[in-house]
């Protein structure tokens, strides 16, 4: 059985990585005032500069039903099978409209990643070393739910005006934050975001602090990958990332920068590790 491994835009993975693991991919939609485009359009930087010139968020776009049954469609004309990961049902409707659609295909899966960004992408390739060996999509559909509640997907934030703008900050906290130079983590908990730890300081010193939290409360890493993911980050803040993940041992390191979708909600500087904390290998 040949099994396309399909993802939406909010994998932020890039090209070469689509590329390496034949990923198929559908985008969302961004509104950027009258504006629309798909994400991948235009250089993420453009999000940034509409945003704070305008002092409001772009606004994203589910992906509909009609986009997924063109996609399905489309897939099954040359796969056998389609396995299809989603966003976190508890973030965005492309989840429950993708489930929607497959049930107007035979051998079309959907999973809920419970996750966001290439939290999405972990469980992705994950699928895709299956189909190596295992020709049963539904199996393998199986396999990978297993491993949903194993992600670990957090960032620390730099600006706290985009999280203000999303109504996910009060302009106390926000004033506050700018005053105190406080950086909050915000960690994917059952699918939702949650503030669940702040950083105070220059975001250099705040992400390398970040990190070896992370990695000291999830500590049962599967090493074989790990996401270095971010908004367009200062090369120095990537820098102090790396130097924490160099310790520990994971085999390949994957640095992405997030696309229109995530970084219309979290603003430039945000970065994030993401890995599967099960100690499983692929």
């Amino acid at each position: 059985m040949k099994i396309a491994i399909s993802l939406d835009s909010a994998c932020d993975l890039t090209k070469e990585l689509i590329e390496k693991y034949d990923f198929k991919t559908l985008p969302f939609g961004v509104n950027l005032g009258d504006r629309f485009i798909y994400d991948g359009e235009i250089p993420v930087l453009e999000i940034f500069e509409w945003a704070d010139k305008n002092k409001t968020l772009p606004k994203t776009n589910a992906i509909n039903e009609d986009a997924f049954n063109e996609h399905f469609s489309n897939l099954l004309k040359t796969y056998d099978a389609v396995i299809h990961f989603s966003i976190s049902s508890e973030i965005s409707s492309a989840c429950n409209n993708a489930i929607s659609s497959s049930k107007n295909f035979i051998n079309v899966y959907v999973v809920d990643s419970l996750s966001l960004s290439t939290g999405i992408s972990l469980l992705a390739i994950y699928a895709k070393k299956l189909t190596e060996t295992i020709k049963d999509a539904k199996k393998i559909v199986e396999m990978v739910e297993k491993r949903v509640p194993a992600i670990q997907a957090s960032f620390i934030v730099e600006r706290l005006d985009y999280l203000h703008r999303g109504g996910r900050c009060s302009a106390i906290a926000l004033l506050g934050a700018n005053i105190l130079k406080i950086r909050p983590k915000i960690e994917v908990v059952d699918g939702k975001l949650c503030n669940t730890n702040k950083f105070r300081g220059k975001m250099e010193k705040c992400i390398g602090d970040y990190c070896q939290s992370v990695l000291k409360k999830y500590n049962t890493p599967d090493k074989s990958v790990i996401f270095l993911t971010h908004s367009h980050a200062e090369e120095s803040m990537i820098n102090s990332a790396r130097e924490v993940l160099k310790g520990y041992g994971f085999e390949n390191v994957y640095e992405t920068t997030a696309g229109c979708t995530i970084s219309s909600h979290c603003g430039k500087n945000t970065l994030g590790i993401l890995y599967l904390n099960d100690g499983e290998t692929l």
